[in-house]
């Protein structure tokens, strides 16, 4: 019963409007939930499904301000893999669009995170709109 309750706890903390008097966007990705919780303004607004990290490789947990944005990013690592919609925010780990789809829901990635094309394309948009300092990206497991 106690391990239900600390799961109940910890999901209904996850889920906890986010505080408005900071970031106006904060992407909360779950690593084991493989999905990415949009807040806006304090409110959850999406709910989408990601890739993150396959077998053998890693996405880092933490919390970030995005260090740039890449519209028609490729990447220079992963033989020209497309990145379209990129916000990167540690190094060379971003949100970012995949045609792999089809992958969504469950670990694919090398490490970024993966969203669909129509929600990166949002997300890329708003942050744009709002500005990077004003975008918070949550990584947890």
């Amino acid at each position: 019963m106690k391990s239900m309750i600390g799961a109940a706890l910890a999901a209904a903390l996850f889920l906890a409007p986010v505080s408005a008097s900071a970031e106006a966007i904060v992407a909360r990705v779950s690593v084991s939930e493989q999905t990415l919780y949009l807040y806006v303004d304090g409110m959850l607004r999406y709910e989408w499904p990601v890739s993150t990290a396959r077998a053998g490789k890693i996405t880092p947990r933490g919390e970030w301000q995005p260090q740039w944005l890449s519209r028609w990013h490729r990447s220079s690592r992963y033989n020209n893999a497309p990145m379209y919609f990129a916000i990167f925010y540690d190094g060379d780990y971003a949100i970012h669009a995949t045609d792999a789809v089809s992958r969504l829901g469950r670990p694919a990635s090398a490490g970024c995170v993966r969203l669909d094309e129509e929600n990166a394309s949002l997300l890329f948009a708003m942050v744009q709109e709002q500005g990077m300092e004003n975008m918070r990206v949550v990584v947890t497991d």
